[in-house]
């Protein structure tokens, strides 16, 4: 008799399960994200006896632990967020918009491995579309090959028939397996579909890179499982309009998670930018309004950034706020404390913010170099192009210090910054005569000396 089956509808952002189709996920708040799948469901009779093998359990301290073998990338930018290279039988997954370029990034790094077999399978373009594209990077490898298809089972026979050093999968959204009656794209075909290849990856000692889509708010695309079941989380961003591209590391098994790699979008494809260093500041040597500088820090390296603010009399009932490369709910709340704290009368302002070079900012350290530049534009009074800012700003208008300040100031030094403005409470080491320190305790006394 065969097994029965029901019909449940399953969210698609994370995997949340209904016996009905509604319009919110109740536990992601969704909208319209369930998408009906058929389950099967086993009975007791088809309920097997398990056993493990003896063979299978180990001893914590006989274990002997030894250095897992990597496979060492033409790019020093991508072993860095890598953590030292392509470890073998690694499942990596690398995320990002359309077009900003994961698929140049992936088959130009896996071409330069010359030495390598690599098995490139694509379920989006066929195999004519990839030769042009590595045509159009002028890379020529003899040990790649193509395959075109969507069954993971026939991608997993593929892998097996030709033994590959290094398997890409691009991308893991439109995999599927018979297995399961769902669509491709699916919580449950991806689920499934990268079960299978970390199940070939740690059985074969392959390395696995699978390429996946990002959804609008940014994550990438399928069950929150997905990033679970891989060994490394990448993500690479940037503004399609500008050149630069950051590829950072979410999660890393074997090494740093908090890594950045910086690249730029070349006409050959994509090279890498070791010593990034004071790329995306411009227009130093003129003193604008509007403009502070601040150090971001991720992993090992820190990146110098200019942040950008415009402020102006609004001309509609209801001001606008707009922040590029920035949380526009951090934007808010400085706003608010500007107000709140320091009497500045925003409401018939527009303001707008920006991230220069089209980066994304996280770190709280820079909310100092934010207010700097919404005072700056505020009062028309320029910033002095040698002056750096680096701290965060709390609901009661404190500064509070940040963290790798030894690791940020390195970097300001190098690159000729002489003053620095820093929270009071900040634990300052060890600090060169280069530099001159501004503790400020408040935002007040910020406002007062920033424009000296």
């Amino acid at each position: 008799m065969a097994p029965a089956s029901k019909t449940v509808f399953v969210c698609q952002q994370c995997a949340y399960k209904s016996p009905k189709w509604i319009g919110r996920c109740p536990s992601c708040n969704t909208w319209n994200s369930f998408v009906e799948e058929v389950v099967e469901k086993k009975g007791k009779a088809n309920a097997l006896a398990v056993s493990v093998p003896e063979s299978e359990i180990f001893e914590l301290g006989d274990i002997d632990v030894t250095e897992s073998e990597r496979i060492q990338l033409p790019y020093d930018e991508f072993n860095r967020v890598l953590g030292g290279g392509l470890v073998k039988g690694s499942l990596v997954l690398l995320g990002g918009e359309p077009g900003i370029g994961k698929s140049t990034l992936v088959l130009q790094s896996v071409l330069a491995l010359h030495q390598k077999r690599i098995l490139y399978v694509s379920g989006e373009e066929s195999p004519s579309q990839i030769k042009l594209r590595a045509n159009r990077l002028n890379s020529n490898a003899a040990k790649v090959y193509l395959y075109s298809g969507t069954s993971i089972d026939h991608i997993i026979e593929a892998a097996r028939n030709t033994s590959p050093d290094v398997l890409v999968v691009d991308s893991v959204q439109t995999v599927y397996t018979d297995e399961i009656s769902s669509v491709p794209g699916s919580v449950s075909q991806v689920r499934a579909c990268a079960q299978l290849l970390q199940k070939f990856a740690k059985t074969t000692g392959v390395p696995v890179i699978i390429i996946g889509h990002i959804n609008k708010e940014g994550s990438i695309a399928g069950p929150m499982s997905l990033e679970h079941i891989v060994d490394v989380v990448l993500q690479f961003e940037g503004d399609t309009n500008n050149y630069y591209r950051l590829l950072r590391s979410k999660k890393n098994r074997f090494g740093s998670a908090f890594e950045l790699g910086v690249f730029e979008m070349t006409q050959q494809g994509l090279s890498e930018i070791s010593d990034p260093g004071n790329l995306l500041l411009t227009g130093r040597d003129e003193d604008v309004g509007g403009v502070a500088v601040t150090a971001m820090n991720e992993g090992s390296r820190s990146l110098m950034l200019e942040i950008q603010a415009l402020a102006g009399n609004s001309v509609y009932s209801s001001p606008q706020r707009t922040a590029t490369g920035f949380d526009s709910r951090r934007l808010n709340m400085i706003l608010a404390v500007i107000e709140k704290r320091l009497g500045y009368r925003l409401g018939q302002k527009d303001i707008f913010l920006n991230i220069a070079g089209g980066i994304k900012l996280n770190d709280p350290a820079a909310d100092l170099a934010v207010l700097a530049a919404l005072l700056s534009s505020l009062t028309d009074m320029p910033v002095t192009g040698n002056t750096c800012f680096l701290g965060e700003i709390s609901l009661t208008g404190q500064i509070r210090p940040v963290a790798n300040f030894q690791l940020r100031i390195s970097e300001i030094t190098k690159l000729g910054f002489n003053r620095l403005f820093v929270s009071k409470y900040q634990k300052i080491e060890s600090i060169t005569s280069q530099i001159e320190i501004i503790p400020v305790a408040g935002i007040q006394q910020f406002a007062k000396q920033v424009f000296r």
